[in-house]
C-alpha cells in the first residue's frame, strides 16, 4: 500500500487547532500518556501513521525532557514550523500549569483538613496502581525480548529490592542494572 503524502493527509487546521488538541491531550495524561497520545494522533485525528508515531516516539524518548513534550514540539514543527512547535508546547504546558497552580493554592489552604489528608492518602494508592498497571501492560513486550522471561523477571525483582529495601537511588539502579541488561542483550543478539 502506498503511503498517503503528507500534504494529502488530515492535519491540524490552524495553530488554534494544534493548541487545543495538545491542551486536551495534556489534560488527559494522568499516569502516562503513551496510549492516549497514540489513540488521539494516529487513530482519531490521523495526523500520523502508526509507523510515523513509533519512529517519532522513539526519537522523543531519547531526547532530554518529557517524551510527550518532545513529541508535541516535533509534530507542531512538522505542520507549522517554529510557530507550530511553540504552539504545541504551549498547548502541552499552559492549561495544565494553571490547573497545578490552582491545586497548589487549594492544597496550601486546606492541607491540614482531615478530609483532604485522607483523600491524598487515597490518591497515593491510585498512583501506585497506575504505575503497577503500566508495568504489567509493558511486561507483555518481554515475551519477544532477546533476554528470557525469567532473566527479565530477575532484573525486575532485583531493581525493586535495590530501590525499596536497600534504598539505592533510582539513577544508580538504572545505570547498573540497565548497563548489565544492555550488555547481555547485545551479546544475545550478536550470537
Amino acid at each position: 500500500m502506498t503511503p498517503i503524502p503528507l500534504q494529502d493527509r488530515p492535519r491540524p487546521n490552524s495553530l488554534t487547532d494544534l493548541f487545543i488538541s495538545f491542551t486536551l491531550l495534556a489534560l488527559q495524561g494522568f499516569g502516562g500518556v503513551l496510549a492516549i497520545v497514540q489513540r488521539e494522533l494516529v487513530e482519531k485525528k490521523r495526523w500520523m501513521t502508526q509507523e510515523e508515531f513509533v519512529e517519532e516516539w522513539a526519537v522523543a524518548q531519547i531526547m532530554p525532557g518529557p517524551n510527550v513534550v518532545n513529541l508535541a514540539l516535533m509534530i507542531g514543527g512538522r505542520y507549522f514550523g517554529l510557530r507550530g512547535a511553540i504552539t504545541a508546547l504551549a498547548g502541552m504546558l499552559v492549561v495544565p500549569l494553571i490547573v497545578v497552580l490552582v491545586l497548589a493554592l487549594v492544597h496550601a489552604r486546606y492541607a491540614n483538613h482531615p478530609g483532604v489528608a485522607g483523600a491524598l492518602r487515597g490518591m497515593s494508592a491510585v498512583s501506585a496502581g497506575l504505575i503497577a498497571a503500566t508495568g504489567f501492560k509493558l511486561a507483555g513486550t518481554l515475551k519477544t525480548h532477546p533476554l528470557s522471561m525469567p532473566l527479565a523477571a530477575f532484573f525486575c525483582v532485583l531493581g525493586c529490592i535495590l530501590i525499596t529495601l536497600l534504598s539505592w537511588p533510582l539513577g544508580y539502579v538504572l545505570l547498573v542494572l540497565g548497563s548489565v541488561a544492555c550488555v547481555l542483550t547485545y551479546r544475545k543478539l550478536s550470537a
